[in-house]
């Protein structure tokens, strides 16, 4: 796995042995950012909800994000989105928290995020709640995108609060979806 654009493009990403980490591969990674790109997604302030390994976040800091928050349950995941900020040279501009994303959602009063990632496990049966919880909250706003990418047996709302679907696609066994602010400029 690397870093596919970008200033550090070719990159290698590191995962941790023995999990069930799911990282995007190349080609969802590219057709992630080739939809959001399409949209004039802004980069500017990333949260990588259920980061894993860090590929989606670590892609958003080679595309020019400024800065990244990471959340991540796991301390073998949060270790390696450690190794690869540094492997990567964007240690500076990533930080990663380790939680369960439910705390997250609860109790950070940072935000809004520009651009979030949302990417479970394909087990997480959670996630339309995450997202009801995500898009009540001060973490994102008027100008802010939500990127989610979901078993494609699982269903999702066309409209999440505030936030209306505006693009899906499926790429094998994953749906990636794309939730904008109703008033944002399509």
């Amino acid at each position: 796995m690397q870093v596919i654009a970008g200033e550090a493009k070719g990159r290698r990403l590191r995962g941790p042995k023995g999990t069930l980490a799911r990282p995007a591969t190349g080609l969802v990674r590219g057709a992630i950012f080739s939809m959001l790109e399409a949209l004039g997604a802004d980069f500017t302030s990333v949260f990588d909800l259920y980061a894993g390994v860090g590929s989606l976040g670590i892609e958003a800091l080679s595309r020019g994000a400024k800065e990244v928050l990471f959340i991540e349950q796991t301390a073998l995941g949060c270790a390696a989105i450690r190794e690869n900020l540094g492997r990567t040279g964007y240690g500076e501009r990533g930080r990663v928290w380790r939680m369960p994303v439910r705390r997250a959602l609860g109790n950070l009063t940072e935000g809004p995020f520009s651009l979030v990632f949302v990417d479970p496990p394909f087990s997480a049966p959670d996630l339309p709640e995450v997202l009801q919880s995500l898009t009540g909250s001060g973490l994102v706003g008027a100008g802010s995108t939500i990127m989610v990418r979901h078993f494609r047996r699982t269903s999702l709302l066309e409209q999440q609060g505030s936030f209306g679907r505006v693009r899906e696609r499926r790429h094998g066994d994953s749906v990636i979806a794309i939730y904008r602010w109703q008033g944002a400029e399509e």
